[in-house]
């Protein structure tokens, strides 16, 4: 998207991970501090700068935090709650999330060292956790990466008619 002239900020997750692992550090994910890593970079990337576009994309956001604290059967970490308190309370994020299902396939990477059935496990818990807290999913179905982007942008234009391109309050 971000070739279609969107902001789009990137996944701190893998950023936090390709980080330890570049320290030595090869499964960053069973030590203390991983979910308030991950945290610290999505706040500070959720927060608005004066020449923001109307439109940021994310990969990511503290819900899907919430689910991996789950998955990993972490407990919430004070610096999560109080990220998810403070994103509903300051309504940081729209409503709707794009949900992209998926492809049938998995692609191990060094970050992401699960397999297909465990990603499906995770997948549900990312769309129990964002239901619950009140999300609404716009589901994208696997397919071409080009024709998801494709389902975005048009949705997009439809939410956004008639706001400017830097409104006052982003599209997330």
């Amino acid at each position: 998207m971000a070739g279609r002239g969107y902001s789009v900020v990137g996944e701190a997750a893998t950023a936090v991970i390709a980080d330890a692992q570049a320290r030595g550090i090869d499964e960053p994910w069973t030590r203390a501090g991983f979910l308030e890593a991950i945290v610290a970079r999505q706040s500070a990337a959720a927060q608005p700068a004066a020449a923001e576009p109307a439109v940021q994309l994310y990969d990511r956001s503290p819900v899907c935090t919430l689910a991996l604290a789950q998955y990993l059967g972490q407990p919430l970490p004070a610096a999560l709650a109080a990220e998810l308190d403070r994103i509903a309370r300051d309504q940081t994020y729209e409503r709707e999330v794009f949900f992209v299902r998926p492809l049938g396939f998995l692609r191990p990477t060094p970050a992401r060292r699960i397999s297909y059935q465990e990603s499906l496990v995770f997948e549900r818990l990312h769309e129990q956790t964002y239901l619950r807290l009140g999300y609404q999913l716009v589901e994208l179905a696997p397919g071409p990466v080009p024709a998801r982007a494709e389902t975005v942008e048009r949705w997009l234009s439809e939410r956004t008619r008639g706001r400017a391109p830097h409104g006052d309050r982003p599209v997330r």
